[in-house]
């Protein structure tokens, strides 16, 4: 039975990962981001939303990291 539970928590957890880092913006590459890295260190980063995903991004993958080790070792 904690084996079904750990397996769903899981799932859970990969799929909150992978919708967090979809949510979150990318990383610009080439000329418009060194323009974009220009314009933010003139006008500040964005803050907010990408500092709350962040949070969330790390604290999913430990849990999945975690979930994932007690997994391996019962398999």
């Amino acid at each position: 039975m904690l084996k079904g539970l750990v397996t769903a928590l899981h799932v859970i957890v990969s799929i909150a990962l992978i919708a967090t880092v979809l949510l979150q913006s990318g990383r610009s590459a080439g000329l418009s981001g060194t323009i974009a890295g220009g314009a933010e260190a003139i006008f500040g980063k964005k803050k907010g939303l990408d500092e709350f995903l962040g949070k969330v991004t790390t604290i999913a993958a430990v849990v999945f990291a975690v979930t994932a080790l007690l997994l391996g070792l019962w398999h």
